[in-house]
């Protein structure tokens, strides 16, 4: 080969891999649930605050917020009696727990399980009580790697609790 061949081939590599990294930067927020929530409306919440964080055997959780759930718990939600309000998102990330590898006794995250999401929106959600969240046809479940078909209907005034399905 001469070199104007190994220079064209060369480039030619650069651009596919650059195309490459252009496309699966974009395939997260393309993901959506037929007739529900698009993960393109949860977009930057990986600079959200935490609202609380869990760990077990099996897994490490965070569950962020959204500026306007920020500022609902820092308004006193739940406890001065008032509703969540609409435009309120949250979302919680799940990894494997794994050893920190300068500190064996301490837990850190590892590979990323899942993330799931819910929105208060009481108009587009009126019969699940204002709340959104990706789920089955009959129990309600967080999106996962695959959308599920529908949101299932939640009984009206009903908030997921911190052992509901919604928030695990």
């Amino acid at each position: 080969m001469n070199r104007k061949n190994i220079l064209i081939i060369g480039m030619a590599t650069v651009w596919l891999a650059v195309l490459g990294l252009a496309v699966a930067a974009q395939d997260k927020y393309t993901v959506k649930v037929p007739g529900g929530l698009a993960f393109s409306e949860f977009r930057g919440y990986e600079g959200w605050q935490t609202i609380s964080i869990s760990r077990n055997e099996k897994v490490v959780a965070v569950i962020l917020g959204n500026p306007a759930m920020i500022g609902a718990y820092q308004a006193g939600i739940p406890g001065n009696g008032q509703p969540v309000p609409d435009g309120a998102r949250m979302a919680k990330i799940h990894w494997k727990p794994k050893p920190n590898q300068f500190f064996p006794d301490a837990t850190v995250p590892g590979d990323l399980l899942n993330v799931d999401f819910m929105v208060k929106d009481s108009k587009r959600f009126a019969d699940s009580g204002g709340w959104g969240w990706p789920c089955s046809t009959t129990t309600p479940r967080p999106i996962r790697s695959r959308p599920a078909p529908r949101l299932a209907p939640r009984r009206k005034g009903m908030t997921p609790s911190a052992d509901s399905r919604a928030t695990r």
